[in-house]
């Protein structure tokens, strides 16, 4: 088993930054590929980022590309998501996943932290 808790959610105006983290207990972090999830009011779970277990290789939404940045940390127990120049859109709660490599799904969820967005 592997534990996920966000932290770093909040108020922010729009145009502005806030950095998530997802620190990890249980099992060796580094085995794991980690994503970023968001699910928006009214919408269904979407996929925000992802990064694999050495941190050299990532991946984004479209919808983010250029604005947010996927990194890890394997000494800290940590994936960060650095998001910048947010948009009334970016409002959701976000979620930290975790996904070894024998898995074709995400094994761990974290339990959430809430990103809100104001004009």
């Amino acid at each position: 088993q592997v534990q996920l808790v966000e932290f770093g959610g909040g108020l922010v105006q729009a145009g502005g930054s806030l950095r998530l983290s997802c620190t990890a207990s249980g099992r060796t972090f580094s085995w794991y590929r980690m994503g970023w999830f968001r699910r928006a009011p009214g919408k269904e779970r979407e996929f925000v980022a992802t990064i694999n277990r050495s941190g050299s290789s990532t991946d984004y939404a479209d919808s983010v590309k250029g604005r947010f940045t996927i990194s890890r940390d394997n000494a800290k127990n940590t994936a960060y998501l650095q998001m910048n120049s947010l948009e009334l859109e970016d409002t959701a709660v976000y979620y930290c996943a975790a996904r070894s490599t024998y898995s074709k799904e995400y094994d761990f969820w974290g339990q959430g932290t809430q990103v809100t967005v104001s004009s």
